[in-house]
């Protein structure tokens, strides 16, 4: 297909190999995210979302937290994969946490009432495209990343340990790296189960 974008969107693959280093500056990496911020659409323009860039030590303590808080739910003699796992992550370059700002959302809860039982939703969505935006962005840099969501396990310990505000909720991972591994085949349904046309 001849359309830039929709190619670039083929290259979002799940890379759980990851190396330590990147194939843009720390600045440029600053540069995507920012950009992918300021031009992903929120529902009334609410731009709740939030995004931190962990790198080098900073990035290694977010895994080092997250195992500490696994090991507490998984039985040590289970626990071996799970730490191959997290080793997988901490082995990467850095690590996005995303974020929804619910003071926000309660805002507009407040000043939009007959829209208030929407809002969280609508928050969450546009969470979800920035994700998929930062994502396909890294991939077209030649970055590999994997979506993570050990949330409600290592919620409050960030907050404590990187001075995060109160109001915001922790909605997913995204550690990227080099990767050193190509993705496997993708395997697709039929699209026509997936699409309907109506004329």
């Amino acid at each position: 297909m001849n359309n830039k974008f929709l190619e670039t969107l083929e290259k979002r693959r799940t890379i759980y190999d990851l190396g330590n280093e990147s194939t843009v500056s720390d600045n440029k990496l600053q540069e995507i995210i920012k950009h992918s911020v300021k031009h992903t659409p929120t529902a009334f323009n609410s731009q709740s979302d939030r995004v931190i860039l962990l790198l080098n030590k900073k990035h290694d303590k977010l895994w080092d937290i997250t195992e500490d808080a696994l090991r507490k739910v998984v039985p040590e003699d289970n626990f071996q994969p799970t730490e191959e796992k997290i080793q997988s992550f901490r082995d990467g370059y850095g690590t996005l946490l995303f974020y929804q700002d619910m003071s926000v959302v309660k805002s507009l809860q407040k000043d939009y009432e007959l829209y208030k039982d929407n809002f969280p939703i609508w928050s969450n969505q546009s969470n979800g495209m920035l994700q998929h935006v930062v994502w396909t962005a890294l991939a077209e840099e030649g970055l590999g990343a994997s979506l993570q969501h050990y949330n409600e396990l290592i919620e409050e310990d960030l907050k404590e340990e990187f001075s995060i505000p109160e109001e915001w909720k922790l909605t997913a991972q995204m550690p990227f790296g080099k990767p050193n591994e190509e993705p496997e085949e993708k395997d697709f349904i039929d699209l026509d189960k997936r699409v309907k046309v109506y004329k």
